[in-house]
């Protein structure tokens, strides 16, 4: 299966850009794209209409003076008439952040399926982060969190309970998976010129790409 490769470009001296494709999975009216819009524009909805086929926005992060992680985010749509779309999406993704609501228990289900497919289908490297949306609907709590760590734990994933509408753990989810990004495997892929692994390319020679899709 191929991959799309992260990206990468020197940028003001030595801080040094990586880009990385990020796709947000998860069953309709949980959140993702509420979490997508606080993380990129620090704003909140409370009556978004449902994402159609997916849409697509760009933030990056600081991890320290030296280095940034720019994310490509693909929101897709969580209704099932739109299920056959989502491999066009997370085949050459980087990492995945698969979302349900902690007041239905359904969507944690659809979640772990989700997260079997990515695990069956997508690139075997890809990260995968588990969160669980509406955490400031304490009273309305049907999904624990322990429950819902334990199972992220025992399939390898970061896991995080959020609110976009709060802000609670929003920044500290990208971040965490910005963390767990090979940076170093890709400087090293790209000083050694492999074929094998993945390559960093200069985002400065047109590949960055903006705007919108679907």
């Amino acid at each position: 299966m191929s991959t799309q490769p992260p990206r990468t470009s020197a940028s003001q001296g030595s801080n040094k850009v990586y880009q990385f494709k990020l796709v947000l999975l998860g069953e309709s009216a949980v959140g993702k794209s509420s979490l997508v819009l606080r993380f990129v524009k620090d704003q909140f909805d409370d009556y978004r209409e449902s994402t159609i086929g997916a849409a697509f926005l760009t933030q990056t992060i600081s991890l320290d003076d030296n280095t940034t992680v720019k994310f490509e985010i693909w929101d897709t749509a969580g209704q099932e008439r739109y299920k056959s779309l989502a491999p066009m999406y997370y085949r050459n993704a980087n990492c995945a952040i698969v979302v349900y609501d902690i007041t239905q228990t359904a969507s944690l289900d659809k979640a772990k399926s989700w997260i079997k497919e990515l695990q069956r289908q997508a690139d075997p490297n890809i990260i995968i982060a588990l969160a669980g949306n509406k955490s400031d609907l304490v009273s309305r709590r049907a999904i624990s969190t322990q429950d819902a760590q334990a199972y992220a734990q025992e399939a390898g994933l970061l896991f995080f309970e959020t609110s976009a509408k709060t802000t609670h753990n929003v920044s500290e989810l990208f971040t965490a998976i910005a963390k767990k990004l090979p940076l170093e495997q890709i400087a090293t892929s790209r000083n050694r010129n492999s074929l094998n692994q993945r390559q960093g390319v200069d985002l400065t020679q047109g590949n960055n790409t903006n705007g919108c899709a679907c």
